[in-house]
């Protein structure tokens, strides 16, 4: 079980991206897909879902492209998970309260709920401008 897709990695890859030219001009998707090792219709794809969750805003025309809609420290990497593969859930029961019978006197699920609780409000927690830190990119500057 994959709690973060690929399609969420590869989503998190072009945000990267956006997040290092963060105050720069806009960025084709052509070259997010290549920095970001994405073949291009994918990107397309990812970059819709990212702009339809307004995390990203695009720009038609000559100089057109991608920009973060806003400040990378005002969007989570929850944000971006949601937007490309919906609520992160570690099972059914968890998110939906009619889909086991047992749920209300069952201890893995009380367990699985507090895992779930967690796991939200860590991922919510970090946000884009820590991607850069954490992951050594402004290192390559």
């Amino acid at each position: 079980m994959d709690v973060i897709r690929r399609n969420t990695d590869y989503a998190l890859r072009l945000v990267v991206g956006l997040v290092e030219n963060y105050g720069g001009k806009p960025i084709s998707a052509r070259q997010l897909a290549a920095d970001g090792d994405v073949s291009t219709p994918l990107a397309c794809k990812l970059l819709q879902k990212l702009s339809a969750a307004k995390i990203i805003k695009s720009s038609m025309g000559a100089g057109g492209g991608f920009k973060l809609a806003k400040a990378p420290e005002k969007i989570s990497l929850y944000q971006i998970i949601q937007a490309i593969q919906g609520e992160v859930c570690f099972n059914r029961c968890v998110s939906d309260a009619n889909s086991c019978p047992r749920r209300p006197r069952c201890a893995v699920s009380k367990k699985l709920a507090e895992l779930q609780e967690y796991a939200e409000h860590y991922l919510s927690g970090i946000k884009l401008n820590e991607l850069l830190m954490r992951g050594g990119v402004r290192d390559k500057k």
